[in-house]
C-alpha cells in the first residue's frame, strides 16, 4: 500500500454566500481525481462487492508476525499492533472497485475549489467518538496539526502542499493549499484519520506505549497482551454502522491477532485450526504444504483471488548511503547475479513472473521505447538521467534456468573492473585492496533460502554476502536509522500514484527516519519527475509522467527486481464466508463474515468467544 490508505472523496453542503469565487464549487458525496463521475450515486445503498445481508457475529482469529509494543500507528517509534487502524474513522474512504474514488465517511460532503486551491469538508453531526463525544472540526484541525508536528515523517511529505487547516464552524473544516496544481490533495486529506482532541490533550503523542487509545471507528481494543496478542470487539454503538458506505462491512463481533515469531510455525498453527485465515506469500508452501485431510475434505479452503492492483516493486534494495553502492556499475553488476529463472523453477514451482517495472500490473508500467509524450517530459533532463532511457528498452537478465551464470558473471565482472575492482586472492577488492563485502539485513527466516543461491552467485565472483537475520523490533529500528547495506524492500502502488511518490524517491525524504526512501535516493531529475507526476492534469498525463519516472528508476539500478504474482493466495477455514464478487483492488477482508451454522475446526478458547448479546 501506500503509506496511507489510498482514498478519494468530495462531499456536499450549503454554498456560502460569503464566498467570492469566479465559479461556485458544488459539494458532493464523492470525489475523483479528475472530476469524473463516481461509480456510485449519492443515494447508493451499498457497494457492489459486499454482501449487504452478511451475518454479524463470531470471532475472527488472525496471526501476526514478530510482536508489537505500541498502539500508536502514527509515529516512527515502536511497532504498532495489527488492526489498530480499525478503531479510527477517516474523513472519507475509498471504494475498492474504482481506481481512485472516495466517498464521505465522517464527512457527509466535500467541496473542492474550482481552481483546486482549497477543499472543505462538511462533517456529519451524528459522528461520535467511542466515549460519546461528538466529532467536530476542531478534532480534524488538531489531528492534522499533530501529525504534521509530531507524526511520522511521511505525513509532512504527504501534506506538504497544505498551507493551513481552519475550523470554520463546528461542522466545517477548510484546508487551504500552497499551490493549486496538486489534484490529489483533496483526496489525500480525505484519508485523514480523525483523532479526539479532548483525549490526546495532556498526553505525549510522540510516546509509543500500550495505553488503549480512543477512536471513532467500528472496533474497540478490549485486551492487550504485550507482544503476544490483541483483541478488538465490534462497537455496538458505532455511530456509522448504518451508513451505506459501511453496509456489509465489519461483520465480526471479535477480531483477535496472535503473534508468531516464525512463519513456518504460524502456518502449522493455521493448518491445525488455531486461527482462521492465512495470506500465503510462499509459492513453495502453496504448492506443497497443504496436502492435509482438512483440505481434501473441504474444511480448509485454498483459493486464488484475482488481484487487480498494481503489484509495485519488490526487490533487493541498495542503500546508496554506503559508498560501495554509489557507483551504478556496481549496482548493475549485482543485479546481473540474481538467477530468477533457476530460483523460480527450483524454489517457487514456477509460480512467479519477474518484475520489470516499479508500476507492474498496470497501464502505468513503461513499455517499449518512450512515446512522443514521454519524450517531451524526458528531453529537458537529457544529460541528467541515464542515456539508455532514450535509446534502449529496459529488461532484466534472462538465464536458461540451469544455475550456470557464466555470461551474466562475465558481464558483471567487466562492470566491476570498470568501477575499479579486481580479483586478489580469490576476493573481489577495490582499488585500495578492500574486499567487497555486503551485509543483507533480514527479519523473515523463510527468505534465507532465497538469498542463499544469490549468495553463492556472488561468491563465485569473490563477493561476500553476509545474511544478518534479526528480530522484528531490531529490523524496524535499523531500517528507520538506515543501518543496513541491503534489504528486501517493497514499494506498493495504487492505480493513481501521486503524493506518496515523494516518500519513495524524492531527495526531501532521503534523510527522514521512517520514510520509504530506503535507498537514500537524492536526484534532482527524479525529484522533478515526481513533481510532474503529482501535478498531472489528466489521466493520460499521469500515465505519461509515471512511465517516464519508471524508466529513470529502472535504469538507475536502485534495486535488484524480484517477482510478483497477479492473484491473492488465501487459505481459510470453511466457517468463514466472503462475498461472491470480491473487490477488484483488494482482498476486502473487512467484508468477510462468520457462518453461523458452521462450527470452527478448533473450538474457541473462552477468552475468544463473543460476549452475550453480540451479533445483534
Amino acid at each position: 500500500m501506500m503509506p496511507l490508505p489510498r482514498l478519494r472523496l468530495i462531499a456536499g453542503g450549503l454554498l456560502l454566500a460569503s464566498l467570492s469565487l469566479p465559479a461556485l464549487a458544488a459539494p458532493e458525496h464523492a470525489v475523483t481525481l479528475y472530476n469524473e463521475a463516481p461509480k456510485y450515486p449519492a443515494n447508493f445503498k451499498h457497494f457492489e462487492y459486499v454482501n449487504p445481508d452478511a451475518p454479524k457475529g463470531g470471532t475472527f482469529r488472525q496471526n501476526g508476525f514478530g510482536g508489537f509494543d505500541s498502539l500508536n500507528p502514527f509515529i516512527s517509534k515502536g511497532v504498532p499492533a495489527d488492526n489498530i487502524e480499525l478503531i479510527y474513522d477517516t474523513l472519507a474512504r475509498a471504494s475498492l472497485d474504482e481506481p481512485f474514488t472516495e466517498y464521505g465517511l465522517i464527512a457527509k460532503q466535500i467541496e473542492k475549489a474550482p481552481d483546486n486551491s482549497w477543499v472543505r469538508f462538511y462533517l456529519r453531526p451524528e459522528a461520535r467518538f467511542q466515549d460519546g463525544h461528538p466529532v467536530r472540526a476542531d478534532d480534524v484541525v488538531f489531528t492534522f496539526n499533530t501529525l504534521i508536528k509530531s507524526g511520522a515523517p511521511l505525513y509532512r511529505g504527504y501534506y506538504a502542499d497544505v498551507a493551513e487547516a481552519v475550523a470554520e464552524d463546528p461542522l466545517r473544516v477548510l484546508f487551504k493549499f500552497k499551490h493549486n496544481n496538486n489534484r490529489e490533495l483533496p483526496l489525500i486529506l480525505g484519508q485523514l484519520p480523525v483523532l479526539p482532541k479532548h483525549w490526546w490533550e495532556g498526553r505525549d503523542f510522540t510516546r509509543g506505549n500500550l495505553e488503549i487509545p480512543l477512536g471513532s471507528g467500528p472496533y474497540k481494543v478490549t485486551e492487550v497482551k504485550p507482544g503476544r496478542s490483541i483483541r478488538l470487539e465490534r462497537d455496538k454503538q458505532y455511530w456509522g454502522k448504518d451508513l451505506p458506505i459501511n453496509r456489509g462491512f465489519y461483520n465480526f463481533d471479535v477480531m483477535t491477532v496472535d503473534y508468531y515469531r516464525d512463519n513456518t510455525v504460524a502456518l502449522e498453527a493455521f493448518k491445525a485450526g488455531q486461527f482462521d485465515y492465512w495470506l500465503e506469500t510462499s509459492a513453495k508452501n502453496w504448492a506443497t504444504a497443504y496436502n492435509t485431510p482438512a483440505v481434501r475434505e473441504g474444511r480448509l479452503i485454498r483459493e486464488e483471488i484475482r488481484n487487480g492492483t498494481p503489484t509495485g516493486m519488490q526487490g533487493f534494495v541498495f542503500n546508496l548511503r554506503r559508498p560501495v553502492f554509489q557507483d551504478v556499475r556496481v549496482r548493475q553488476a549485482l543485479s546481473l547475479l540474481l538467477d530468477f529463472e533457476w530460483t523460480n523453477k527450483q524454489l517457487f514451482n514456477g509460480a512467479y513472473l519477474r518484475t520489470g517495472s516499479y508500476f507492474e500490473n498496470s497501464d502505468m508500467a513503461a513499455k517499449g521505447l518512450p512515446s512522443a509524450n514521454e519524450l517531451k517530459i524526458l528531453e529537458p533532463l537529457r544529460g541528467k538521467i541515464p542515456e539508455q532511457v532514450f535509446s534502449s528498452v529496459f529488461s532484466n537478465p534472462v538465464t536458461d534456468g540451469s544455475g550456470m551464470l557464466r555470461e551474466q558473471q562475465r558481464q558483471a565482472y567487466k562492470l566491476l573492473q570498470e568501477a575499479g575492482y579486481s580479483i586478489k586472492d580469490d576476493k573481489m577488492v577495490d582499488a585500495q585492496g578492500k574486499p567487497l563485502t555486503i551485509e543483507f539485513l533480514l527479519a523473515q527466516t523463510e527468505f534465507e533460502r532465497v538469498l542463499l543461491p544469490y549468495k553463492r552467485n556472488l561468491a563465485d565472483l569473490g563477493i561476500t554476502l553476509n545474511i544478518r537475520r534479526v528480530d522484528v523490533a531490531e529490523y524496524i529500528n535499523r531500517l528507520r536509522s538506515r543501518d543496513f547495506d541491503m534489504v528486501v524492500g517493497g514499494f506498493p502502488q495504487s492505480n493513481s500514484p501521486g503524493n506518496e511518490q515523494r516518500e519513495f524517491w524524492q531527495s526531501s525524504s532521503a534523510d527522514n527516519p521512517g520514510s520509504r526512501n530506503f535507498m537514500g535516493l537524492k536526484d534532482p531529475a527524479v525529484d522533478s519527475l515526481v513533481e510532474g507526476l503529482i501535478n498531472a492534469d489528466s489521466r493520460q498525463s499521469l500515465i505519461d509522467h509515471t512511465r517516464a519516472l519508471d524508466r529513470v528508476l529502472l535504469w538507475g539500478y536502485y534495486v535488484v527486481p524480484n517477482w510478483h504474482i497477479k492473484t491473492w493466495r488465501v487459505g481459510y477455514w470453511n466457517h468463514i464466508g466472503h462475498p461472491q464478487t470480491p473487490p477488484k483492488y483488494d482482498i476486502g477482508i473487512n467484508t468477510w463474515w462468520i457462518k453461523p451454522d458452521v462450527t470452527p475446526a478448533t473450538p474457541l478458547a473462552p477468552s475468544d468467544a463473543a460476549a452475550p448479546g453480540e451479533g445483534q
